[in-house]
């Protein structure tokens, strides 16, 4: 029996004939929001009896395989027994520079044709390709008529091509397979609750549900949902992402799955690293005059996808380096292109979450066969409001027009873009509205047709500036599109500027909306806490299952202290001194090394200025704004158990040093935690307060009271890392003896005791 392949006819033409380079200039990023659009209009000029949105489908063998061949062509024209099929491209190019369209337009609409005349037995169609230039509205079209044999012989050249490739995806598919059913939990027994959760996760993952699930550290959440998510894949689930906001918690998974691989789990993995991190360039500029892995990337593309699925399974950032280098390919691209081809993805929330960067060839077919592993989902909440966000200043497009003041269309967009601003901020209305201005958006859409147009002129230079404005309007217009009464339109005056904001309130719908078409999702997280508060805001409703689980580990491993101090703005330079003698006090009667967390820079560096390092015979390091990935590396490394004289690092609530971070045993002693983490105040917490207050809810809580617990949760959870970890947790605060604060500490944390 012969091995069948199911490809979609995009898919399959773009794999066989796209060509060429990547060139960022001539792909239109506001199209997608216009593409349909057009289509639709020109589809409504279709005469009666013509069809729109066609899905064909059928079988054709070739290279020693059966291919279920399907796909949905744009239209079919019928003229007097003539039949035509129509495949429509909206395009951000001049017409004029289009003489015969693309090959790989072409192949699709004779794949098309083919599955439409074996169905229907006809002797002959032709294929009609259009073009719609989106800036103009303009149409080209050009036609040709094929024989069934030509049409026969065309499918079958193509499906030879694909052949190869083809056969790498069936053999992996068939190892997996038939290594998912008798693979083991990688260690010899489960930690207290991991058994639970895996089962959890199972159950979710097979009955296509979502799950919330709060499992505190130590319950080896890692391995407890990658390990039944794959469990599931005999079950008839093809895929999963494993979605994470830290670069430390891919390499936890990455680990995850080579354990899993030694018990003889047979299956591809890629993970994705930002484009600007994993550029080969000194700059990130996708042009081919200037990058040669850009350059003809298309050409080369197929043969680097063969390889690497070929010798590869756990595919990490130096493999994709690696095998890119080889075949002289962009790595970022490499990898997102692998990322449609193997049976699990580790990425960053944004290919899933983010309408500006997520991945866009998912179909929703592919959608329903996979799984959404979402790890640190706390994260998730801060991370939506800002991907659903979106914000212009009138000072961005003035600098633009003093910067190309020659180009006369672009002045006119961007006066007219000015003129919008002095009217909001001429109005008396109030800074806050529900309502989107949908003439300011207008205008910032009239600025985006232009600056394309710009873009594809040749023989001219634009600025790093005018790009980032070109990007940024384009998000304010996507933004726009998703604007709900979980949204306010903000408008910040100053005497030098005015700033428009779209703010996302309660990103709890759109997560929703984005989750809804996979197979299933399971959102967990070591603080998960307060429940109810992120269970609301990640999406949760009563359909969906929850799970909570107590701390697998004692609570004599951890020494819990209050001293109940004002960290309040207005007191601190009064009790920073008191401050800073608790810290030494904790320090000095019990040694090792110690991180100590604090709200704000500032405020750690005044106590660092203050601290008598040589009374307390340590080390003391603190954290700096924006260390790169080696400085911090080298941060951690001084955490060391064999150290003569012990280190204390400063750092900052919620900051990079705060979670996700392991030092295990003796490599740390002690935490203390100054203050309640709550954020700043600011224009945008305080309309998050008065949403939540406006729902019946307590706004002040939602805004800050449950985001810094969280931060100080996190914090505190870098102590015990292990069973055998033992150590000194100091809160150091008078509103944790509140009977707020002292109902929602974590179960773990109350056999405390108070300093007085």
């Amino acid at each position: 029996m012969k091995k069948t392949m199911k490809v979609s006819i995009r898919e399959l033409v773009e794999f066989v004939y796209k060509e060429g380079s990547i060139d960022l200039r001539f792909q239109s990023r506001s199209s997608m929001l216009i593409g349909t659009r057009l289509h639709q209009k020109w589809q409504k000029q279709y005469k009666e009896g013509d069809e729109k949105e066609v899905f064909l489908k059928g079988e054709k063998e070739a290279g020693g395989l059966v291919y279920h061949l399907e796909g949905r062509c744009d239209g079919i024209h019928y003229d007097d027994g003539e039949v035509t099929v129509e495949e429509i491209k909206s395009t951000a190019k001049s017409l004029d520079l289009i003489e015969e369209g693309s090959r790989v337009h072409w192949a699709q609409g004779e794949c098309y044709a083919y599955l439409l005349a074996k169905e229907k037995e006809l002797s002959h169609v032709s294929v009609q390709l259009t073009y719609i230039e989106v800036e103009t509205e303009r149409t080209k079209s050009f036609m040709h008529t094929y024989s069934i044999e030509e049409l026969e012989r065309i499918v079958k050249e193509t499906l030879i091509a694909y052949t190869p490739f083809a056969t790498v995806i069936l053999t992996n598919e068939e190892s997996k397979l038939k290594s998912v059913p008798g693979l083991t939990f990688p260690y010899p027994s489960y930690r207290k609750g991991q058994k639970k959760l895996a089962g959890a996760v199972y159950k979710t993952v097979t009955e296509s549900k979502s799950l919330y699930a709060n499992a505190p550290t130590g319950t080896g959440k890692t391995i407890s949902t990658l390990f039944p998510a794959i469990k599931a894949m005999a079950e008839g689930n093809s895929k999963w992402f494993y979605v994470t906001a830290k670069t430390i918690t891919r390499t936890v998974a990455e680990e995850a799955l080579l354990l899993l691989e030694n018990k003889g789990l047979a299956h591809r993995t890629v993970t994705i690293t930002a484009k600007d991190k994993i550029c080969f360039k000194e700059e990130t500029i996708c042009q081919k005059e200037y990058c040669e892995f850009a350059n003809g990337y298309y050409d080369r593309i197929n043969g680097a996808l063969i390889d690497i699925l070929t010798q590869e399974t756990i595919i990490t950032r130096p493999i994709i380096e690696s095998y890119a280098s080889k075949h002289r390919v962009c790595p970022f691209e490499y990898s997102i292109d692998l990322s449609y081809l193997v049976d699990g993805v580790i990425c960053d929330y944004n290919y899933i979450f983010d309408p500006r960067v997520s991945l866009k060839r998912m179909s929703d077919e592919s959608k329903k066969k996979t799984n959404l592993l979402i790890d640190e989902a706390h994260n998730l909440v801060g991370r939506g409001r800002e991907m659903y966000s979106a914000a212009l200043t009138k000072s961005a497009f003035l600098q633009i027009k003093k910067r190309h003041p020659d180009h006369e269309g672009l002045k006119q967009a961007i006066t007219a873009v000015n003129k919008q601003f002095l009217r909001l901020k001429k109005e008396e209305d109030a800074d806050t509205r529900v309502e989107l201005d949908g003439s300011f958006v207008e205008t910032i859409a009239g600025f985006i047709e232009i600056a394309e147009k710009c873009l594809g002129e040749t023989g001219r230079e634009w600025s790093e500036e005018f790009m980032q404005l070109y990007f940024d309007s384009i998000s304010f217009v996507r933004i726009s599109n998703l604007y709900s009464e979980e949204h306010r339109f903000v408008i910040g005056r100053s005497s030098q500027d005015v700033e428009v904001k779209l703010y996302c309130i309660d990103p709890s719908k759109l997560i929703k909306q984005v989750t809804r078409p996979y197979q299933s999702s399971v959102f967990f997280s070591a603080t998960l806490l307060p429940f109810s508060y992120y269970f609301q805001q990640l999406g949760g409703g009563e359909e969906d299952y929850r799970f909570l689980i107590p701390s697998p580990f004692q609570h004599n491993q951890w020494q819990v202290g209050i001293h109940p101090i004002s960290t309040r703005f207005r007191d601190r330079e009064r009790t920073l001194p008191i401050i800073i003698h608790s810290i030494e006090e904790t320090f000095n009667g019990y040694k090792g090394n110690y991180l100590i967390f604090f709200s704000s820079y500032s405020y750690m560096q005044k106590a660092y200025d203050r601290m008598n390092k040589e009374s307390m015979d340590a080390v003391v390091l603190i954290q700096e704004p924006n260390m790169s990935e080696r400085e911090r590396e080298e941060f951690l490394r001084e955490f060391r158990s064999d150290r003569e004289q012990p280190v204390i690092g400063l750092a900052v609530l919620g900051g990079i040093f705060s979670e996700g971070i392991d030092l295990k045993g003796d490599r740390l002693k002690g935490v203390i935690v100054v203050g309640v983490g709550l954020p700043q105040p600011t224009d945008e917490q305080e309309i998050i307060k008065d949403y939540f207050n406006d729902m019946g809810m307590n706004g002040y809580d939602y805004a800050y009271v449950y985001p810094g617990l969280n931060k100080v949760f996190q914090s505190g959870g870098r102590l015990i890392r292990s069973e055998e970890d033992k150590g000194v947790l100091k809160l150091i605060d008078d509103r944790y003896l509140t009977p707020k604060y002292q109902a929602l500490l974590l179960d773990e944390w109350k056999k405390l005791r108070i300093i007085t």
